[in-house]
Order: structure tokens, then C-alpha cells, then sequence
């Protein structure tokens, strides 16, 4: 969840640089935000009338069964969007599921450094474009 502030900032940044919405992309992804993470960010986007709709999901809650296991909100954002694009988005695309994809990698920039001194941990995100 600590990364939900860096998709929404990248996201909005991207719809804006590049005059974009939503609705352009089939699958908006980042990844792993955890079920809470991509809540809020709908709702951040929400907040100034903008819906992600069915389009937007999160790597982490695509890969985890969130009722069968005890995931709590997920796992590394690296490792599920390595798994969830290179399997499930990839192959989807190949089989004309999606055409064009907005993939957003995120996670923590943890440092065993900052956390002794009671740093905050920053978060980023990459938004990469995808066209089949």
C-alpha cells in the first residue's frame, strides 16, 4: 500500500503527458498495490471524476486468492508483476484479450540504512506502455 501515492502520481502524470484517459487503455495494471492500496487509489482518482472502471487491476490481487488465504494485502510488488505480466498479461495479449496495456511496476525503496535511522520508506512507480 505504501506505494499507492507514487501509481496515482505516475498515472496522472501519464494521462496527462501523454492526453490519455482510462478508457484508452483494455488493462490498466499496477502491481502489488494489495487489495486496500487499489482501493484507495480508485478512490483517489475517483475524487476528481476519474474512473478506473473494470479496466484497472492490481498484480497482487490478480495473482493471490484473497478469500482462500490468509495473504493479508498481497506480496513483492516486483514479484507479482514479473509473474502477472509475463504470464498472465503476455499471454493474454497474444491471444487478443488486450491490445493495449498500461503497465505500472511499484514498490518500496526499502534501505536497511534509512529504516535504522526512522526514515520514511519512498515508494515509486514505472508506467510502461504495451501495444500488441
Amino acid at each position: 500500500m505504501t506505494s499507492t501515492p507514487a501509481a496515482y502520481d505516475t498515472l496522472t502524470a501519464h494521462f496527462a503527458d501523454c492526453g490519455t484517459r482510462p478508457e484508452d487503455y483494455d488493462l490498466i495494471v499496477t502491481g502489488d498495490l494489495g487489495s486496500t492500496g487499489a482501493d484507495i487509489l480508485r478512490d483517489l482518482f475517483a475524487r476528481n471524476g476519474v474512473h478506473l472502471g473494470q479496466r484497472y487491476n492490481d498484480c497482487g490481487v490478480m495473482l493471490f486468492d484473497l478469500n482462500g488465504a490468509d495473504v493479508g494485502d498481497g506480496g513483492s510488488g516486483c514479484g507479482c508483476s514479473a509473474v502477472v505480466l509475463c504470464g498472465h498479461i503476455l499471454n493474454g495479449m497474444r491471444r487478443g484479450q488486450w491490445r493495449n496495456v498500461l503497465f505500472c511496476g511499484t514498490g518500496a525503496l526499502f534501505s536497511t540504512v534509512s529504516a535504522q535511522q526512522g526514515e520514511t520508506i519512498p515508494s515509486i512507480c514505472h508506467a510502461i506502455r504495451i501495444i500488441a
